[in-house]
This record gives C-alpha cells, structure tokens and sequence, in this order.
C-alpha cells in the first residue's frame, strides 16, 4: 500500500511528498514486528533504490510467508535524486544534517521530523547508502560504539563483509541513524558501491541479507539465504588510509576486495601527459582492499583507498 509520508507544496502548484510502500501479511496480526528499509537520503546514492526493487520482487513471489511489516522508503529526498544531486537541490542542504527535524520548522525541518515520526518504533530499520562518486566501498555497516550492543548482533546477520565500530566523536547527532538509535529504534547504516551507479551483485548480496533479517526477527517464514559471517573491527588502528602523494591519472591494478600482501601494488599515479608513472601506491601491509578509488583523477592528498589489516581479517 502507497502511503505519502509528508508532503509540501513547491512553487507553481507542485508537491514535494516522499512515499513509502507498506507490505503486510494478507492476514495481518496484533503486535507484528516491522522493518523499515530506508534509501535516497543522497540524491546520488542509487545503490539502494535496487535493493528496494529486488526485495519486493521476492517477497511478491512468496507473499504468504509473509508474517510481519516492511515499510519501504526509496526515495528520502527525491528532489534529489531527480536532479542527481547529494543535497536538497536549491536548498543547498545535506538532508542527513536535518534530523531530527521540526514539525513547526521551515520545509526541510518539516520533512525530517515528519520521516522521523513516520520510522520511529520500528523493530530495525536499514538505511542503505552509497559511496560518492569517487570511491567503490564493499558492502559494509558503519554502527557507532555508543549503540554496538544493539546494533552489532543485527548487522552479524545482514550479510555484509565487514562491520565498521566507529568512535562516537566521529558522528555527527544530526544524522538521521543516529537521531533514531538515540531514542530507541535501532538503525544499521549500509555503505557500499559507488555514487551515480548500481551495482547488481551488491544490491543482491544486501537483499539477501534483509531476507535473513526478517527471518531472524520472526517476519518472513521463508527459508533464510545463506549468508557471510562479516569482519567486525573497532580499533582504528585496524585501518589503513591510503592517500595520494601527487596528483595525476590513478590506473588501479589491484581487484576491490582483494587480500593483499605488504608492498603489492594497488595502483599507479601517472601523467597522461608526459607519459610517466609518478608514484606507485602499495599495501603498507597485509590486509583486505575494502574501499578504492574509482574516479581516477587525483590530486595530493585525495584518498585512493582504505585497508583492514590482515590480523583482522583472518584470512590465512
């Protein structure tokens, strides 16, 4: 069922609504539980919007296994991904620095406390995000430290590879994850793909994942999918930042994902220009490629890629 969230008017007679699409059990039941999937906060973040197709393809073909709520939510911030645009296009807003928002505010406080009233007292809620248009992220969950207890069991069974613990002075409180596990309903922020794109496999892999979520919490009756047992990391020192020491052309030589060994290449920094390779960007050491630069200009400083150190890994 088609619901409208909240909406405004816009100038010359249109509206602004954002929408979400209820799935229940055809014989619904007292004290369901609900899941509520949630993308497009972005307008360039498109990863999620195939997540919220290919779940609702599944579930269509099994509806009577049905046995609780999903709340779909694919476009938070639609001006935004009409216009291809991060923010809120003409506001020159970040919408993921709007919440909790005001329902007596301007417009886009408006929205937010309106989205946030609407998710509020979900079981969990998946807010799917991708990279920007400069970097490839493998399916991950980001969860701060101050909520891990809750958070870390649901994201083992979301079919990520790698779960990231950040320190709770690295978020910010006007985020809508955090302005919802603050007041008690749980939110495991996806990152993964790259900005501007789709990545099939990707989107697949984190369907799977919702499935085995909604099996978990007593929602879908079908058979669970087999799923990856995620990295889960909390010391920042299991990191490795990989930035540029010149600007040029990035050539990657290195797959994403890939486990690699101390002192392999990850790619080079040429100049297309004189034809020369300005530096070579290797391992600084054994560990897993979980973030690469896929935009391939680069000037000093930019990041080219992110590495988890092989003790956490555990790979052999």
């Amino acid at each position: 069922m088609i619901e409208t969230v909240a909406s405004v008017g816009l100038p010359i007679d249109e509206m602004l609504e954002i929408k979400k699409n209820r799935i229940m059990p055809d014989s619904p039941s007292k004290n369901m539980k609900r899941i509520s999937i949630v993308t497009g906060i972005h307008g360039d973040e498109l990863e999620g919007q195939y997540v919220c197709f290919e779940l609702q393809q599944r579930i269509n073909k099994e509806k009577e296994k049905l046995t609780g709520i999903i709340d779909i939510y694919p476009a938070i911030n639609p001006l935004g991904i009409d216009s291809i645009t991060r923010g809120i296009p003409a506001f020159d807003l970040d919408m993921n620095r709007l919440f909790p928002g005001n329902i007596d505010g301007n417009m886009t406080e408006y929205l937010a406390a309106g989205i946030i009233e609407d998710i509020s007292g979900s079981d969990c809620v998946v807010d799917i995000h991708a990279s920007n248009i400069y970097l490839t992220e493998i399916p991950q969950i980001r969860i701060n430290e101050l909520h891990e207890d809750t958070l870390v069991p649901m994201a083992m069974e979301a079919n990520v590879d790698f779960i990231w613990v950040h320190g709770a002075s690295t978020v910010l409180e006007s985020t809508f994850a955090y302005s919802l596990n603050s007041t008690g309903t749980p939110v495991l922020v996806v990152e993964m793909g790259v900005g501007m794109r789709i990545t099939k496999e990707y989107g697949q892999q984190m369907t799977d994942g919702i499935l085995n979520l909604m099996y978990k919490m007593g929602i879908w009756k079908g058979k669970p999918p087999k799923i990856k047992r995620p990295v889960l990391s909390k010391d920042p020192g299991d990191v490795y930042y990989l930035n540029a020491s010149v600007s040029g052309l990035f050539i990657p030589a290195a797959r994403h994902g890939a486990k690699l060994k101390k002192g392999e290449i990850i790619g080079c920094i040429t100049d297309p220009l004189c034809g020369k390779v300005l530096d070579e960007v290797k391992a600084p050491a054994d560990g897993m490629l979980f973030t690469i630069r896929d935009y391939p200009i680069v000037d000093e400083g930019s990041l080219i890629g992110r590495l988890l150190k092989k003790e956490v890994c555990g790979y052999e």
